[in-house]
């Protein structure tokens, strides 16, 4: 009998370590793992010219472009937002013409659409080109619709535009579903870093095979501000132009990744957090227009409660997603931490058990390229984050994919959260090989900030740099990509990253991310939103 109890025990304890054949984060922490680099992850990092018909421009002045679908606080409202008329570039920019009506016709699929929205707004914006003959960029029209009464986890369908002008094509989005454990969405694709290359064009194809209900673009979206104002191209823009007096940019390029990647975001709902790519610098302020007006974002009117599209909260059923700013103030005075600790506070986790974080540099990253660059909000933020239990972190900024094992302060944890880069969406500055552990030159210079001290008396040998793959680094892979999160029930969830070089759903590292409330406790329950 004792025989038998024991062999029951052992077997228990293997199946906690594997589910259905796929590793789980309670057998870890994992040993170090480094996948050989495979020449064809490397793709074509070339930008699609301005002349690719899936750039083109609309064919009159009212047909609706661009249309994405974003997010609400909660699974009943969702925004709309779309773009009719051209963008202006040159010295001499007329008056738009405003009279376009803003209406939304949609209902439950299948049904007719019986429902719609309609408010009389529309803005434009404008950006500075500083050079002579080429001294201005002014959008088009931009439009943004909030639908409200939606009920959750179903199928709509709509159109938007002009009733009496032009209206779009009939397109669908699924709601979230209501926030109570054992309702998730089916698949969430995390990407981030996607630019418009050939390769972004691998990865949005990849990411429709896997038919997500949601996508999280998670900083670094058209990359406009690799170009000179004249529209010349470049890989780094301080390295090729070095004599440019401001760092420029070539706003047309957030029209045609809006015209490109309609195809996903009039279908599928997207929320996004800026990345440095996506700065734009002008001599009035305002360094982040396109990426303030051409999206929706839970605000103040939501119960987000954030003011800023720089950081904001939503849920997706019963997993709560918290995006940061990392190009915003973020120390304990500002009011992005103060917004935080709001949220964070008012989280039910019986309602919803998983937390999310999303940025855009990550804190835990053996690559040789932007190495350490974040410390400074890693040592700001860690520790709250930490407190209230986060599951599980994603970033971008390095073109490449890694995997953490849970980790807290450069200690493995097992209730810190699993980090996880996912750099590789497309864009044209190629991937990121080189580790800085691969040999003793790879390893930056590091800055004079006081924040990089944090990490040398983290390290072993005392240094600025692991002379070795650091354990907290699971697994990585320089290769493009997008990643889908499922999950499953209050304490498992299935990642898998899709390696564009591979075929369609194969997935190359899958393992199942198990919480334990019981072992990781939060905290007292929440008190309500005000």
């Amino acid at each position: 009998m004792g025989l038998m109890l024991h062999c029951v025990i052992l077997l228990l304890l293997s199946l906690s370590f594997v589910y259905g054949d796929i590793p789980t984060t309670l057998g870890g922490p994992y040993k170090p793992v480094t996948v050989s680099l495979d020449n064809n992850s490397l793709g074509n990092a070339i930008d699609l010219p301005d002349t690719d018909p899936r750039l083109a421009g609309p064919s009159n002045h009212f047909e609706p472009q661009q249309i994405v679908v974003s997010l609400s606080y909660n699974y009943d409202r969702v925004y709309i937002t779309w773009i009719t008329g051209d963008f202006q570039i040159g010295e001499n920019i007329y008056d738009t013409d405003t009279d376009v009506a803003t209406f939304v016709q949609f209902g439950v699929y299948g049904q007719e659409m019986m429902l719609s929205a309609t408010n009389d707004g529309v803005l434009t914006y404008d950006q500075d080109l500083q050079i002579e003959g080429l001294s201005k960029y002014r959008s088009g029209l931009i439009h943004r619709l909030r639908l409200e009464g939606l009920e959750p986890d179903m199928l709509y369908q709509y159109q938007c535009g002009d009733p009496l002008k032009q209206m779009s094509e009939i397109h669908y989005f699924r709601t979230m579903p209501v926030s109570d454990p054992g309702n998730y969405p089916a698949r969430i694709a995390l990407v981030a870093d996607m630019g418009l290359t050939y390769n972004t064009t691998s990865t949005v194809d990849h990411m429709l095979a896997n038919h997500p209900d949601l996508v999280l673009l998670i900083g670094d979206l058209s990359y406009a501000d690799l170009y000179l104002m004249n529209g010349t191209a470049s890989i780094c823009f301080e390295c090729s132009f070095q004599d440019a007096p401001v760092h420029e940019s070539y706003p047309p390029r957030w029209d045609y990744w809006g015209r490109y990647m309609q195809i996903l975001t009039a279908n599928v709902p997207l929320m996004v957090i800026a990345g440095d790519h996506d700065i734009e610098p002008q001599p009035t302020g305002g360094d982040h227009r396109a990426y303030d007006l051409r999206f929706g974002y839970p605000m103040e009117e939501d119960d987000s409660r954030s003011m800023s599209t720089m950081y904001y909260s939503f849920n997706a059923g019963s997993i709560h997603f918290v995006m940061l700013g990392a190009y915003d103030q973020y120390d304990k005075s500002s009011p992005q931490y103060k917004w935080l600790e709001n949220d964070l506070l008012h989280v039910d986790r019986r309602v919803t058990p998983w937390l999310v974080a999303a940025w855009h540099p990550p804190w835990y990253s053996s690559y040789m390229t932007h190495y350490g660059e974040a410390e400074c909000m890693r040592v700001e933020m860690e520790e709250i984050l930490f407190k209230f239990g986060v599951d599980l972190v994603f970033n971008g900024h390095v073109n490449a994919y890694e995997r953490s094992n849970r980790v807290y302060n450069y200690t493995l944890n097992p209730c810190g959260p699993v980090h996880i880069t996912v750099g590789g969406g497309g864009n044209r500055q190629d991937i990121a090989i080189e580790h800085v552990d691969d040999e003793p030159g790879n390893c930056p210079v590091p800055s004079d900030s006081y924040c990089v001290y944090n990490i040398v008396s983290s390290t072993p040998e005392g240094k600025f740099c692991w002379d070795s793959q650091p354990d907290y680094s699971a697994y990585r892979d320089s290769s493009f990509g997008h990643g889908i999160l499922e999950a499953k029930n209050e304490t498992h969830a299935l990642w898998t990253w899709h390696r564009n070089q591979d075929v369609y759903l194969k997935g190359e590292d899958v393992i199942w991310i198990v919480r334990q409330p019981d072992l990781c406790p939060v905290g007292d329950i929440p008190s309500p939103r005000y």
